[in-house]
């Protein structure tokens, strides 16, 4: 079980905020350390199925295979040790309904404190860079959490930059994810920061689940342009990939200059992959963690467990530690087997094209949308955990702040099929939130406590680091 949770029964005065940590970020890339820290967790006693494709040997293989080049015995390679999570870190990034406690597995805290465990190796500047080879993945899973969806239930990786932003006061932060399904799930958590540049590039969303990932979706009014979605057609190959990083990815990393750069390390683009119709190889692969040189690499998809993790994992290691990965392919690998049509590089480009202008055009954008929605922006949303079965609506509303990022609240209801299941009303105040959106979002939370018009009210207040739950038919709040 998670360490140092403290809940405390029927608590009722809101704690003052504390004094954030501001200790100088000097990334690991720029220091003269220069090994890779690795976490391997297999998660052998979770699984959705025996036979679903996200299962343990995902990542057996890879480990088999790592031991067998002896690159466990490379001095640029450190192992370290799993942890778990609190559900403390769970609630800093996730509404969970009803409570943390109902939606994770005990190896959902290890998955998601493995990445725990790497982030302070990495700030503490004992590693260069660092690879958290775990599961259950979780790049499909959002704010608010009713259950699974595309096998996630927690995001390890948003769960790993609200705890560096928090305990080393980390502001900018830039996420990649290179899965070939669309990081609907990062992208929803961060659809209304402004200071987390989030860029996915996946196979395009009309093909393939979620259905979503398109070049409209450019993030909420006050971080439009932070968003960036590269739909790719069906068959892109290393060739398409690596163009949209030397062109798009790579230029934008440069001009929003993050402290940190992350890698959803989704490997499901590969050619011999059973969920997706890409044609990446393991080269393509350890060629572009070089060129992106991420500070952490998170695993999340890829399911051709025997004839694509083992290859790709072991190229993105030996990129990410500086070897040489030449030598690395594929048992079929043919070179030149995969070839980019004309069409399809057109189509390439004009979307690179696009979405440079929509960067560029960025603070534009911002100021327009200040001028058309006011004091406050709404949205609804309907989302549908495709493994539980699940339908939920969403309203969420963001307080349009001229000093902050704003604080958001959520209205949302469940059900499985026609059950009803939970209602909830959230209201989250971001790290650096200004006295009057930390003031009124606590005043929100505490007329809804009184309202009872929702089962659960929850107030997710980073610059406390506190979380609350109130259940309105118990009348008991939870603090952690």
């Amino acid at each position: 079980m998670a360490a140092d949770v403290h809940p405390k029964q029927n608590a009722s005065k809101i704690d003052a905020p504390t004094r954030r940590v501001e200790t100088p970020v000097r990334p690991a890339r720029t220091s003269s350390v220069r090994k890779t820290g690795l976490i391997f967790f297999p998660a052998f006693d979770w699984a959705i199925s025996p036979t679903h494709p996200e299962r343990e040997e995902r990542l057996l293989y890879t480990r088999d295979q790592i031991f067998e080049e002896g690159l466990m015995d490379f001095p640029e390679i450190v192992e370290y040790r799993p942890r778990l999570a609190e559900l403390k870190d769970v609630a800093r990034v996730h509404f969970c309904v009803p409570d943390v406690q109902s939606q994770v597995t005990e190896a959902h805290l290890i998955a998601a404190g493995s990445t725990l465990v790497l982030a302070d190796a990495l700030m503490k500047g004992e590693i260069r860079n660092g690879f958290a080879l775990v599961r259950p993945p979780g790049h499909h899973s959002m704010r608010v959490v009713h259950g699974n969806r595309g096998f996630c239930n927690i995001n390890n990786e948003a769960i790993m930059v609200e705890y560096i932003r928090r305990k080393y006061g980390v502001r900018r932060i830039a996420i990649v994810d290179t899965d070939v399904h669309h990081g609907d799930g990062t992208q929803d958590i961060f659809w209304h920061d402004p200071d987390v540049l989030f860029i996915s590039f996946h196979q395009d969303g009309r093909t393939l689940y979620p259905g979503s990932g398109f070049t409209s979706e450019m993030g909420g009014p006050l971080a439009l342009g932070r968003t960036l979605n590269v739909p790719l057609p069906p068959g892109t190959t290393d060739e398409g990939i690596l163009y949209v990083l030397e062109n798009l990815v790579l230029p934008v990393l440069e001009e929003f200059d993050p402290q940190l750069v992350f890698n959803s390390a989704g490997q499901d683009n590969h050619y011999t992959d059973p969920l997706a119709n890409m044609r990446f190889t393991a080269q393509g692969y350890a060629r572009l963690n070089e060129m992106l040189a991420p500070d952490m690499a998170v695993l999340e998809g890829g399911y051709a467990i025997e004839s694509a993790l083992p290859y790709v994992n072991t190229g993105i290691i030996q990129a990410m530690a500086g070897l040489d990965y030449s030598n690395v392919r594929e048992p079929d690998y043919v070179p030149g087997r995969f070839v980019l049509t004309s069409e399809m590089r057109r189509s390439i480009e004009a979307t690179v094209n696009h979405l440079l202008t929509i960067w560029e055009s960025r603070d534009d954008l911002v100021a327009k949308a200040r001028q058309e929605h006011g004091r406050f922006y709404s949205r609804r949303k309907r989302i549908f955990y495709d493994t539980d079965m699940i339908t939920e609506g969403q309203e969420e509303t963001l307080r349009m702040c001229t000093e902050c990022p704003g604080y958001l609240t959520v209205s949302t209801q469940a059900a499985r099929g026609y059950g009803r299941l939970n209602t909830a009303f959230c209201v989250s105040v971001p790290l650096f939130a200004c006295r009057s959106c930390i003031e009124d979002a606590r005043e929100e939370y505490e007329e809804h406590k009184s309202e009872m018009k929702y089962d659960y009210v929850y107030l997710q207040d980073r610059p406390s680091d506190r979380f609350r739950a109130y259940c309105t038919r118990t009348r008991n709040e939870i603090v952690l």
